[in-house]
């Protein structure tokens, strides 16, 4: 196992840590993204209000049976401390095959042992034609 990213982050760390996280959402696999968050970490995605691991398990799989084909890019955008600050870019479809971009921006808090406490997101969706896809 590799040592753990931990705050204060530098350059480099900092986009290392959002590289990893990248990946890993990119699995679309709930249980071993929310491993990724502290047991009691507080997330607002959009205008959802979650607490904990369960509730970020339960958050993902019902966004992944919704956004299908779903892939996603991240990149940093800031960083101080224990804080990180990216921006994103995701397209999936929905069950009519409807495709769709979505842009957002998050604010990460880590605990230090360098998992996620608080995950801060906002997004914006709009459809696109296949023909249109970047990702």
């Amino acid at each position: 196992m590799s040592t753990p990213i931990i705050p204060p982050f530098t350059a480099e760390t900092a986009t290392e840590k959002v590289r990893i996280a990248q990946n890993l959402w990119n699995t679309r696999d709930p249980e071993r993204v929310a491993r990724a968050y502290t047991p009691d970490s507080r997330w607002r995605n959009r205008d959802e209000f979650l607490s904990g691991r369960d509730e970020i398990v339960r958050f993902l799989t019902r966004k992944w049976q919704r956004e299908r084909d779903y892939r996603l890019v991240k990149h940093l955008w800031a960083w101080t401390g224990d804080r990180i600050a990216v921006r994103f870019e995701y397209e999936s479809r929905d069950a009519d095959g409807q495709w769709w971009r979505s842009h957002g921006n998050e604010l990460w808090q880590f605990a230090p042992d360098g998992l996620m406490a608080v995950r801060d997101a906002s997004i914006n969706d709009y459809r696109i034609e296949p023909s249109e896809r970047r990702l």
